[in-house]
């Protein structure tokens, strides 16, 4: 049977279809107009909501909180409505939002809340992501502080429905989904002195427990298949770099092709002889986290077992500056056979990829290729941190992709390919040069994935404004957003079970 490791530390998300006996907190979440339409209020809870609404004129703006603590005659110590606004249509991420807003309420006494929705979110999809969203608000990453914050999260959290059997069933994906965010969001959060490229495949391959197949290629085995490119990205480190294989065989076919996912792993960017600057150089601890978002998503799809053949790839460096790093001016090969000008250091993720989707589609001969690496700069200046920029040679793919955005809130926008920004970076002495000239970063860094790619469908999604950084919310006070796994897991399920 098996364990959930979030819930067991934190506490116990269930669906039930009748109050508890042991009351503690009711929460309420409505809109104005549904409130007096709610199945289980008794009469005395719903005289002491009507008296505190019109006392504190609560007016049941979007998150907004009302707390009632004069409450003996209902049965419960406290009573807390969380309002939906005047729109009652609630987005599946607004609904994880709210989810998030029931597990802040974490006062001493809330050891265990009630909760009941108004029926314009009580369908089946909106209940269930509030659960996941009430179980996101439980991370913390606090490992390393040897004074701990105490946080007070509720003991258990019981959400009432008439559908509580079937809910409790589909909330196992839920919680598996939530299990990959907290995995990805652990590896970018973990300091590069900790998680380098050598740890971090002993990692991966500890996840063999749940029932995936990984196999690590060292460097001695890269450099027999040619992958100078990544490999010349490492040459400057202390640790060797590495290429993890994650693969997990949900249909029990060879006839299936599997769905493939790479990510960049670059485990710390100082950015090589072409040295960042110092400023936030600290950051570039989570330059990995498009392979964060790849290990998140495998775990995710083991623990709930998906009926789909899907392959993992990911490459861990560090770039380093050395003795015997690359430099500026350097010409590599890659697995490939194409070289590679390289024109600054510190554009090495696109090394790392250009043999990671080669090895990918050629073992694999994939249904699609999705990579997903904090690429650029430039995608940041483009869409900031709301969304995450995607690039791909196959229209249905892409539009799969942004329908997973829409419905996970991992948000993707995408962005052009063409011939004009390919001759960009073209090199006058080798095939190809790492850089561009003359704006379009982003574009031109897919543009030099995308040579690497042959037939196959494929998405590049440049993850580089949504990996980290993102504003604080209620399911994520984290610096890591663990962005990417409900995307690809939404996909999959989706549309590929």
């Amino acid at each position: 049977m098996l364990k959930w490791l979030i819930l067991e530390k934190t506490m116990k998300v269930s669906f039930v279809n009748k109050l508890s006996e042991r009351k503690d907190t009711l929460v309420i979440v409505s809109d104005k107009n549904s409130m007096s339409k709610i199945v289980g209020l008794s009469k005395n809870i719903i005289n002491s909501i009507d008296l505190a609404i019109k006392n504190e004129n609560y007016k049941f703006n979007k998150f907004q909180t009302l707390e009632i603590i004069n409450t003996i005659k209902t049965g419960y110590s406290k009573i807390i409505i969380i309002g939906l606004g005047e729109d009652p249509n609630t987005s599946l991420r607004e609904a994880d939002l709210i989810g998030g807003k029931i597990t802040q309420l974490n006062s001493k006494s809330n050891n265990n809340i009630d909760v009941l929705v108004s029926k314009n979110i009580s369908n089946d999809d909106s209940m269930l992501r509030i659960g996941y969203g009430s179980i996101l608000a439980t991370y913390r990453f606090d490992k390393y502080k040897s004074k701990k914050s105490k946080t007070n999260f509720p003991k258990a959290i019981k959400f009432i429905s008439k559908n509580s059997q079937s809910l409790s069933k589909k909330f196992n994906h839920n919680k598996s989904v939530a299990e990959g965010v907290f995995l990805a969001r652990d590896l970018v959060n973990e300091p590069s002195n900790i998680l380098n490229p050598e740890d971090y495949a002993k990692r991966i391959k500890g996840m063999s427990k749940y029932g995936l197949k990984v196999e690590v290629l060292n460097e001695t085995k890269m450099k027999k298949l040619g992958m100078d490119s990544l490999l010349g990205v490492g040459r400057g480190s202390q640790y060797d770099s590495q290429l993890v294989i994650i693969k997990w065989d949900g249909l029990k076919t060879k006839k299936t092709k599997p769905l493939c996912f790479v990510g960049k792993g670059v485990c710390f960017d100082s950015g090589g002889i072409s040295l960042k600057p110092g400023n936030k150089m600290e950051e570039m601890i989570g330059d990995m986290g498009g392979s964060a978002a790849v290990v998140g998503l495998m775990k995710s799809l083991a623990l709930r077992k998906a009926k789909a053949n899907v392959v993992g790839v990911v490459g861990l460096v560090e770039n380093m500056p050395d003795g015997t790093a690359q430099k500026p001016g350097d010409i590599v090969n890659t697995m490939s056979g194409q070289t590679i000008e390289i024109q600054n250091t510190d554009a090495e993720g696109r090394l790392v990829l250009a043999d990671a989707l080669w090895y990918a589609q050629n073992r694999f001969k994939p249904e699609f290729m999705i990579d997903l690496a904090t690429l650029t700069g430039a995608i940041v200046m483009s869409l900031g941190n709301k969304m995450a920029g995607i690039f791909s040679n196959n229209d249905s793919l892409s539009e799969k992709l942004f329908d997973a955005g829409e419905k996970s809130g991992d948000l993707v926008w995408r962005l052009p390919l063409s011939s004009s920004y390919d001759k960009m970076i073209n090199s006058q002495f080798a095939d190809m040069k790492n850089i561009g000239m003359g704006g379009a970063g982003s574009i031109t860094a897919a543009q030099f994935l995308q040579r690497f790619v042959n037939k196959v469908p494929w998405v590049h999604v440049d993850i580089a404004g949504t990996a980290t950084g993102m504003e604080k919310n209620s399911i994520n006070t984290s610096w890591a957003t663990g962005f990417g796994v409900h995307l690809l897991d939404t996909l999959v399920s989706k549309f590929y079970e």
